[in-house]
């Protein structure tokens, strides 16, 4: 595929034209991660200090946290050195993943990345902040107090932070649930109709997913579903808005009674062959065209000379595929008739061989001695 059949302001890549910008952004991830932690990493056991604070509040008075590997004083606050710095990189992580898919997004795909970028790792923190502040006081006060009598509560440190990373980013996905909402409406694969009409399932869907991915108790898992629920919703208003102001309601003809826009576009309108009942008759037909992409072919560029073109090289290509074709027959058929000629040749010889023999047997058997008696 050359460029000129491209869009405008589009070049053709190579592969290992992507690779080379794959590997750029994995290596300026990597290293955004390695600058996060290498500066969280001084303060490592004040941040453990920071992250367990929701539960040491709620210990029995006299105890505290343990620590049951022999290296988990070192190891632990180092996997949490690590884990934030990835938590803390994420937008720019988003952003090099943005720049490497860039290339393959139409003018009108690429307005929306901004957006989502931002609101994106907006909700992904607020579901970080909504686990810490609020869901874990609650879970961790009715654990301390469902423990029974005589059992003293000493969570090991390395459990802690296991589990603390899980409800992390198990909110901060949760609340992702409008923006795949929204990408899901404006993108076409559904309708804000459909997504309403498929709210009990959508709820079931909720809880299901908080039991899951939170600890065995119906707290943390209705402070979850519920995020999640209402996070949905909020989606589900955004994308009907999007889509009430760019004028798409109707997907490809799914609704019963099409939309009077979508109707004028696929509807043409009485031509001179085609008169009303009155006698009037259309002398053009009107059309109200989509605009919606009109970026996409904004440009100076004969398509119609360019496809022609095309359309002439595949001709002369077919010619000359069909002119080597020919000449691979004819230069068979040739071959063909000179075995057969130098087998009738042959043939043609040996029976002259064939013929001559005998005689020349009886005028060697005449002169014979034994035949002059």
């Amino acid at each position: 595929m050359s460029n000129a059949a491209l869009p405008p302001n589009d070049q053709e890549m190579t592969l290992v034209q992507h690779l080379l910008d794959l590997k750029t952004s994995l290596t300026r991830s990597i290293l955004a991660i390695i600058v996060f932690f290498i500066i969280l990493f001084p303060f490592a056991n004040e941040i453990y200090t920071y992250i367990s604070e929701p539960l040491t509040r709620y210990l029995p008075e006299g105890t505290s946290m343990i620590a049951t590997a022999v290296a988990s004083p070192f190891l632990t606050p180092f996997k949490l050195s690590f884990v934030l710095a990835i938590y803390l990189a994420m937008p720019y992580l988003l952003y090099q993943l943005w720049r490497f898919i860039a290339p393959a997004l139409y003018k009108h795909e690429r307005q929306l990345v901004a957006p989502l970028l931002f609101f994106s790792s907006f909700l992904f923190y607020a579901g970080g902040l909504f686990a810490y502040y609020v869901v874990f006081p609650l879970v961790f006060g009715f654990l301390s107090q469902s423990a029974p009598e005589g059992v003293t509560i000493a969570t090991d440190i390395s459990l802690y932070l296991d589990f603390v990373i899980k409800m992390f980013f198990a909110f901060g996905m949760a609340f992702e649930v409008p923006i795949v909402t929204i990408l899901l409406i404006v993108s076409g694969m559904t309708k804000p109709e459909k997504l309403s009409h498929a709210r009990p399932y959508i709820v079931v869907g909720a809880f299901v997913i908080g039991m899951l991915l939170t600890p065995p108790d119906i707290i943390s898992q209705t402070l979850l579903a519920v995020p999640m629920w209402l996070l949905f919703e909020l989606g589900l208003i955004i994308g009907a808005y999007i889509i009430k102001r760019r004028g798409l309601n109707n997907i490809d003809g799914d609704d019963d009674e099409p939309d009077t826009d979508t109707a004028k576009q696929t509807k043409p309108t009485e031509t001179k062959e085609n008169a009303t009942d009155n006698g009037h008759v259309n002398e053009t037909p009107e059309y109200d065209f989509d605009d919606r992409y009109a970026d996409q072919v904004d440009d100076d560029l004969d398509w119609d000379a360019e496809f022609d073109n095309i359309d002439s090289e595949m001709l002369q290509l077919e010619r000359d595929y069909e002119a080597r074709q020919k000449a691979e027959k004819e230069k068979s058929d040739k071959a063909n008739d000179d075995s057969n000629s130098d087998e009738t040749t042959n043939k043609d010889s040996t029976e002259e061989s064939s013929n001559q023999k005998p005689s020349e047997d009886g005028s060697a058997s005449k002169n014979k001695p034994g035949n002059n008696s």
